[in-house]
């Protein structure tokens, strides 16, 4: 994905303006305070260790920078235990929620700037990609492997399920660093 994303980078001439870089989220190789804005789609809930994202996050940003992020998370009111299928799948503990990364962001210094909840889209992007991967399959297990497009299936449809009872969200979010 790196890779392509420098390609389209450099493709539209924006190489000068967006460094694509292959680390670990938790310990970014770069000097503080060295970028105006970071961007994160979809990744942040695969961090067993979320609260360093975020102040590493915070460490990189130029005082005023933007943190802009996506994340599929558990809804604010979830019970307890229920994302159990979920969390097993992606070897995790837990999964953040809006709630929790605002009060993460505001106790390193973060102003919330606008939060947009689109928690139907997670439902509908879930059962599209399980649509698609199902409508290819056999062409999936040639390139992969029958017990993995099995396993994938399977946990499209725990987040699709998880999602139609309310006990996931998805939204973007926008912080200002201090």
């Amino acid at each position: 994905q790196n890779r392509r994303n420098q390609q389209l980078t450099a493709a539209l001439g924006m190489s000068h303006a967006i460094e694509v870089i292959h680390a670990s989220f938790e310990d970014v190789p770069r000097p503080d305070g060295c970028y105006d804005a970071v961007w994160s789609q979809d990744a942040f809930l695969h961090s067993g260790a979320r609260r360093r994202v975020l102040a590493e996050v915070e460490r990189v940003l130029r005082p005023g920078g933007s943190l802009i992020f996506t994340d599929p998370m558990q809804a604010d009111d979830c019970p307890e235990g229920v994302l159990g299928s979920i969390l097993e799948r992606i070897h995790l503990s837990d999964l953040g929620s809006f709630a929790w990364y605002r009060e993460e962001a505001r106790k390193l210094g973060f102003v919330e700037v606008r939060t947009i909840v689109l928690t139907e889209q997670l439902v509908r992007h879930y059962s599209r990609v399980r649509e698609e991967l199902a409508s290819r399959y056999d062409a999936m297990v040639r390139l992969s492997h029958k017990d993995y497009v099995d396993r994938m299936l399977t946990g499209l449809s725990h987040w699709i399920d998880g999602g139609k009872r309310g006990h996931l969200a998805w939204g973007i979010l926008h912080f200002r660093a201090p």
